[in-house]
């Protein structure tokens, strides 16, 4: 015999059915995980939009490079291929700004410690990274400094461009040299340099040799290392105590280097992880000044990707022929004709061929047993103290007599022509040599030497080349 439904265990009346509870419950949890996934969504939105903004505000637009080399494009080299470009990457050795201060004495200037021309093929399918000596002898144009006064062409060491008038005379001085159009600059510094570094929890090299540089704070044994960032930063630097004391050598080990950040970029492992990938990319925003077609996270992010599709036997890393120079040992000249073909090969979008052969010794003196002060610093281009160029404090001594800054005031140039003229090499009144003493300037500011129809295989590496075993 049954009884009334309902009663004190079912906690629904006596004589009433019960309700069903199971599908309205349901919905009301659908309803509230759907309210609280839309509100996560927003916050993480709002979160990644924040960081984006952040990225983006740490970068440091440089206006002023473009407004001045507008001034001079009547003057300037035209792209010959539409979609290559030509980055100009530029390591300052300015001391100061935040952790600058601890590689020497900040004495109001700066120069080029490192440059390179980053060409991108238009097809996107190669890289080729050319550096160019500091103490590549070359004519700097007559470049407008901030204060609004103009310098004097000039024949001198290449890295006086920076820090006479800064990157547009940089960028104006390759220009001249090589007669290809820059479309982009990227400055970086030194603690931005080793932060970045730091950021990527190091970057991995395979050592020859042991290391051991007092002036540079380096040492390392032989085989495989990881560099933290102020190792890399004396390693990129290093000069006058490693190897031959040679700067080729020194550009060698910093092409090595790229080689090595340009494969630990390309690891899915950092490139899928938000909390590696994040502070890599907030320490390199931080640590660059660039023109506005780079100024932004999407636009960097862009460059970045590019380089990473490129298979790394086809991201290439050469120094421009040079030999020491005819009329002092510790600068050098360009090699022609390898190096108007290089240009050449640059300008028209052509394959650059690179082989592995160890670079041989450039032959120039590299400490105080050839002669250089113990100052650890070259006069600069306006006669004074220069800046500490190079490692330990050590930098090349002065250029010839030629090469100096006239006396007495600097007017400002006469209107741009509308196409550029061959130049002389410009000589003080003061200190005019006979014609036979008169250093002849590179052949990028003459007539370029005729092409063979073969390119030579210039000496350099690759991205895919250096790792142990």
């Amino acid at each position: 015999m049954s009884g009334p439904s309902g009663g004190p265990f079912t906690g629904e009346p006596y004589g009433r059915p019960p309700t069903p509870r199971g599908p309205g419950r349901r919905r009301r949890w659908l309803r509230r995980l759907a309210a609280v996934a839309a509100v996560l969504v927003l916050v993480v939105a709002g979160l990644g939009w924040v960081l984006y903004e952040q990225l983006n505000s740490n970068i440091t637009t440089d206006d002023e490079t473009a407004e001045e080399l507008r001034r001079w494009e009547k003057q300037r080299p035209s792209s010959l291929v539409k979609g290559a470009q030509n980055i100009l990457i530029i390591g300052s050795d300015t001391r100061s700004g935040s952790g600058n201060g601890k590689y020497g004495e900040d004495s109001g200037s700066q120069r080029s410690d490192t440059t390179i021309l980053l060409h991108l093929a238009a097809d996107r399918k190669s890289a080729t990274a050319v550096s160019l000596p500091r103490d590549l002898m070359a004519t700097i144009p007559s470049c407008r400094k901030r204060d609004g006064t103009y310098t004097n062409e000039r024949f001198a060491q290449f890295n006086w461009a920076y820090e006479l008038a800064g990157t547009a005379c940089t960028i104006r001085t390759v220009e001249n040299i090589t007669q290809v159009r820059i479309d982009h600059h990227i400055v970086l510094d030194f603690n931005g340099f080793k932060n970045l570094v730091d950021a990527m929890d190091g970057v991995e090299l395979c050592l020859n040799k042991p290391m051991d540089d007092r002036e540079a704070k380096l040492h390392l044994p032989a085989g495989r290392q990881t560099l933290d960032g102020e190792q890399a930063l004396g390693y990129v630097r290093a000069r006058y105590s490693l190897g031959d004391g040679s700067d080729t050598e020194r550009m060698g080990r910093q092409q090595k280097f790229l080689g090595a950040l340009v494969r630990d970029m390309r690891d899915e492992g950092l490139l899928l992880n938000p909390a590696r990938l994040y502070p890599v990319l907030d320490a390199a925003t931080k640590s660059v000044t660039t023109d506005s077609g780079l100024d932004s996270l999407r636009k960097l992010y862009d460059l970045v990707r590019t380089v990473r599709d490129i298979p790394t036997e086809r991201v290439q890393f050469l120094t421009v022929p040079r030999r020491p120079y005819a009329f002092n040992s510790a600068r050098d000249e360009l090699v022609q004709p390898d190096a108007d073909q290089l240009f050449r090969q640059l300008r028209l979008d052509q394959p650059v061929s690179v082989n592995a052969q160890v670079r041989p010794a450039d032959d120039k003196p590299g400490d105080d047993r050839h002669g250089r002060g113990r100052s650890g610093r070259d006069p600069g281009p306006d006669g004074g103290e220069g800046t500490g160029a190079g490692e330990g404090g050590e930098a090349p001594p002065a250029p010839p007599a030629s090469a100096a800054p006239p006396a007495g005031p600097v007017a400002p140039p006469p209107q741009a022509p509308a196409t550029p003229a061959p130049r002389t090499v410009p000589v003080p009144s003061s200190a005019a040599p006979v014609a036979s003493q008169m250093p002849q300037a590179p052949s990028a500011t003459t007539a370029p030497s005729p092409v063979s129809t073969a390119p030579p295989t210039y000496q350099g590496t690759t991205a895919a080349r250096g790792l142990c075993g």
